[in-house]
């Protein structure tokens, strides 16, 4: 076929980990390559891709449009399903490349190939030029990226919803997308910019009144110092917190920390961009313990107070002059009305009035669809006085915003106000679902609050300005429907999140658990948690905080316990019913387990399963004698542990469902191995872990068949079976890395040391050492408290120069990069 011309999209791919497969596969690789290319071959020819290029595992072909390449990725993607060792990362992207004789040059055919090596395998990857041609496909916007030999950061899009780490380009930000250009502030960017990338300031807080802009402005400058920060620019969003604990978990979420942050910081030169800092002021003192101990790190923060630590400079941002308010205001009009002319001198009236704040002129702007600038002009001068005047108590330029804000709300139909206020309710917006179901609104209304700026669209969900959304709190306050509005808010997340399946105790193994819904309503769900514990309806909250027992888990344990002891010390608790009360003890004892206070944890789990015996519940006693036997064994008394086990596996065999029955005994079956393994009974241990992992692949449970496979390795570790160790330490660490599970990621990087160092290879064993060797995580059975010791022993026992060097090399790589060299070697 005839190689297309003009506008082309070109999608590259590359197999992932291509020298590893050869490796573990041998001879087999070849066939499998043969098949992947057969099924890109078929999947890309369907849409029009005409074949560029081969070289090796890597592919090169070009479309006449860009959504015939997406889809023919997508077709791709899925084909390649059926040869699971062969993971495939892809990049698509749109110019207009030069074609010759010998085919395309140019800086497009560059940029396309770079997109492709910033991938992961599974990922498919696509540059913006692309995403304009096709946005009616689903993309995941990744913000902007710096990819290699190309100087301009670019913004990425990801096909599809997969979960991946992040891309690998020289720098990554998470900058949001501003909907609109920034307005003026020249000089102002340039004195942040300066601050920024100078000796001076370890820190700038930009402050400034509610409504001047601090945020738009922040993430401006924060877009244009990215060159001066090559390990990324990252922005986190504190609006939504109260507590002072949770903004660097926050922070350490947002820049991809899967070890403690100071450690993954520790030799970073990146930008930290935390926006709302005013009601976590308090969490400033760990601002300067981080910018102590991580010397390439900067903070730009907004706040309407500064944060009184060594190295700041505070930089308040002014009113806009009248010119560039003057061009807001034009911008702003002809968005939502095109053919309505502005006449300068008018909005220079109108911007005058407003103080030049740049949120108020936006909302006034807004309303330019409805009235003429003069008309606007003349209710401005009617209402807008007696606003500010209701606002007496706040500084001059802040009434003059919430008079604007209040001169929109009083605009709107009734239906519109009702709606407005309810949304006061959500913290961090809401989707259209939960929306309809908390306020009893519908997408009209929605869209109509959208379209008079007091409501923003982002993604599949409906945000508010955090001054606005003050505004609409303030006004459900004082409506009377507050306490019915929180209830049916606090209502709809316990739903949602017990349809999510996170609570261990209401597994239900038919289903996954969909974690990542937690994720995305952790401000909503402590927002209800808050208010269910400040109203008295304690077994509410305790409810809802045991419906997300894995998300405790899995993000902060100790935020959950945080929450738990709280409750649980109401003077009400113990009216609250004991079906209830027993599930909370069991979820507050697991994030205590996790979070290694085992003491307490005893005293929780021993608390359930007395509430559970009382209640005649043999499920909920058979998970509680399975957990309370496993801190037994932690303690060494094995003999008692065997005998909870035992009963709990005894009660799972008696379920009349198989797959439940099946799900209780894969973890009382591994759990005895691990009993039998502690007595120094290595022959049942091993038995038993092999039956468990078995019973863990049948019922689909693959975080214990990651630990079933980690004890597997061990025990075969501790037997000097080297080849059988690697095998399934490999296995493990690779299922580990699926499910984003970073205990199993330890216990696999670290067993994967221990095999290096019984062959002899120093330098591997004692670089994945150095990786690990200050981690503490729990992984399932407490895998690796258990068996640290006897790999550090082996490893250590390589003593010498090399050692020291590649131990201080391991030291400096992230967990995640640690056990991507694990599976290389």
């Amino acid at each position: 076929m005839e190689l297309p011309s003009g506008t082309v999209t070109f999608l590259f791919t590359d197999v992932e980990g291509s020298t590893r497969l050869l490796h573990e596969h041998g001879e087999r690789y070849a066939d499998l390559l043969a098949e992947h290319r057969r099924l890109l071959r078929e999947a890309f020819g369907r849409h029009g891709g005409v074949e560029v290029d081969t070289q090796g595992d890597a592919f090169f072909y070009a479309f006449s449009r860009a959504s015939d390449a997406l889809a023919a990725a997508e077709d791709g993607r899925r084909a390649l399903e059926r040869t699971p060792p062969v993971r495939v990362r892809m990049g698509i992207h749109t110019g207009e490349p030069q074609l010759t004789e010998e085919g395309y040059v140019g800086l497009d055919v560059q940029k396309a190939a770079r997109i492709a090596a910033a991938g992961h395998g599974g990922q498919v990857i696509v540059s913006e030029q692309t995403a304009r041609l096709a946005a009616g496909d689903a993309l995941l916007d990744l913000g902007l990226h710096r990819l290699k030999d190309l100087s301009a950061p670019e913004r990425l899009y990801q096909l599809g919803e997969g979960e991946f780490p992040p891309a690998r380009t020289l720098h990554r930000t998470n900058l949001p997308v501003p909907a609109n250009p920034l307005v003026g502030r020249k000089k102002e960017l340039a004195d942040v910019l300066r601050l920024l990338t100078g000796d001076g300031a370890r820190a700038v807080t930009v402050g400034g009144p509610g409504g001047i802009g601090k945020t738009r402005f922040a993430i401006a400058a924060a877009g244009e110092a990215t060159e001066a920060f090559p390990d990324g620019v990252w922005f986190v969003d504190l609006a939504p917190l109260r507590d002072p604990a949770l903004v660097w978990p926050t922070v350490a979420r947002a820049v991809a920390a899967d070890d403690e942050l100071v450690r993954h910081l520790a030799d970073a030169r990146c930008l930290l961009l935390l926006d709302n800092f005013e009601q976590v002021v308090e969490a400033a003192t760990d601002a300067a313990r981080l910018l102590a101990a991580c010397p390439g790190v900067r903070l730009l923060v907004t706040s309407r107070e500064p944060l009184r630590i060594s190295g700041e400079h505070e930089y308040g941002l002014r009113p806009l002059p009248e010119s560039p308010a003057v061009e807001l205001f034009r911008q702003r009009a002809e968005a939502v009305a095109a053919d309505v002319e502005v006449d300068y001198g008018t909005a220079a009236e109108i911007c005058g009035r407003l103080d030049g704040l740049p949120l108020a002129i936006e909302l006034a702007a807004a309303r330019v669809r409805v009235f003429d600038p003069e008309t606007l002009l003349e209710r401005l001068d009617e209402r807008l006085p007696l606003l500010v005047t209701r606002a007496r108590n706040l500084p001059e330029r802040q009434r003059t915003l919430q008079g604007t804000i209040g001169w929109s709300y009083e605009l709107l139909s009734a239906e519109e106000q009702r709606l407005f206020r309810r949304l006061g309710a959500f913290a961090r917006g809401a989707t259209l679902e939960a929306v309809e179901a908390v306020t009893g609104g519908d997408v009209d209304l929605l869209e109509s609050l959208v379209d008079k700026s007091l409501v923003r669209r982002r993604g599949d969900r409906f945000v508010m300005l955090e001054t606005i959304l003050e505004f609409a709190r303030t006004r459900l306050d004082e409506s009377g429907e507050a306490e019915e509005v929180r209830s049916r808010h606090a209502g709809f997340f316990l739903r949602l999140m017990k349809s999510a399946n996170l609570s261990a105790g209401r597994l239900d193994p038919r289903r996954p658990m969909a974690v990542e819904i937690a994720f995305a309503e952790q401000d909503n769900i402590r927002a209800a948690l808050g208010w269910a514990a400040a109203s008295g309806r304690t077994a509410l909250a305790l409810e809802l905080a045991e419906a997300v027992e894995a998300f405790w888990v899995l993000s902060d344990p100790h935020e959950g316990m945080r929450w738990f002891e709280a409750l649980f010390a109401h003077a009400d608790v113990g009216a609250v019913q004991p079906e209830v009360r027993a599930d909370a003890l069991r979820a507050y004892a697991a994030a205590a387990d996790i979070a290694g206070v085992d003491e307490l944890a005893v005293d929780l789990y021993e608390q359930s399963l007395a509430e559970f015996t009382r209640l005649g519940d043999d499920d909920g006693r058979a998970k509680l004698l399975h957990r309370v036997g496993i801190q037994a064994m932690r303690r060494g008394d094995l003999e008692r542990a065997r005998a909870l086990v035992r009963e709990s596996h005894d009660l799972h065999l008696a379920y009349e469902d198989p797959l439940e029955r099946d799900w209780g005994l894969t973890q009382t079956t591994g759990t005895l191995g691990a009993i039998a393994r502690d007595a120094a009974d290595h022959e049942l241990a091993y038995e038993l872990a092999m039956e468990a992992t078995e019973l863990a692949r049948r019922v689909g449970n693959e975080w214990w068949t990651a630990g079933m496979l980690a004890e597997l390795a061990a025990l075969e570790l501790a037997a000097e079976r080297v080849d059988d160790a690697d095998a399934h330490a490999r296995e493990a660490l690779r299922t580990a890395i699926e499910q984003r599970d970073r205990a199993g990621r330890v216990f696999g990087v670290g067993l994967l040391a221990g095999v290096a160092a019984l062959r002899g290879d120093v330098e591997r064993a004692a670089r994945l050492w150095g990786a690990v060797e200050d981690e503490q995580s729990v992984a399932p059975l407490g895998g690796w408290r258990r068996h640290r010791a006897a790999v550090e022993e082996r490893v250590l026992r390589l003593a010498g120069p090399e050692l020291e060097q590649a131990l201080a090399e391991g030291r400096e790589l992230s967990l995640d990069e640690a056990a991507e060299h694990a599976l290389r070697g």
